[in-house]
Order: C-alpha cells, then structure tokens, then sequence
C-alpha cells in the first residue's frame, strides 16, 4: 500500500465518520426543537386555562351579592 492509498482510505474513514457525528448532531438538534415546541404548547395551553379560570372567578365574585356588614351587639353589663 503506497501513502497516497494510506491517506485517501484514511481521508474516506474520517470522512464517513464525520458524516456520522454531523447527522447525530443534527438529530439531536431535532430532538431538542421538538422539545421546546411541546414545552412552548404545554405553557400556552396551561396559560389560557388559567386566565380563563381567573376570568371565571371574576365574574363571580362581581355577581355575587356583597357581604352584609356585621353589627356589633350591645355590650351587656352585669
């Protein structure tokens, strides 16, 4: 085997060993994006549910009748 055959089988196996490390990079680039959007649904929903709850609450406490004030009793004297 001359050098030239050493360095072109050596340039074709660090060739298809980056190809290897780019497309696991790349999958776990994917992998993360996908994450963040199911993270960035989960919030939004859980934000909507949450303002729709306090909208709820609201609106029930304006309908609801206010509180009448408490008299004091008398003080008794023995």
């Amino acid at each position: 085997m001359g050098n030239s055959e050493r360095d072109a089988a050596a340039r074709s196996r660090a060739q298809a060993l980056w190809g290897k490390e780019k497309k696991k990079g790349e999958e776990v680039l994917k992998a993360r994006d996908k994450e963040r959007q199911e993270e960035a649904v989960k919030v939004a929903r859980l934000k909507g549910l949450r303002l729709a709850k306090e909208a709820a609450d609201k609106k029930a406490a304006e309908e609801a009748p206010a509180p009448s004030p408490r008299r004091k009793s008398p003080l008794k004297t023995v």
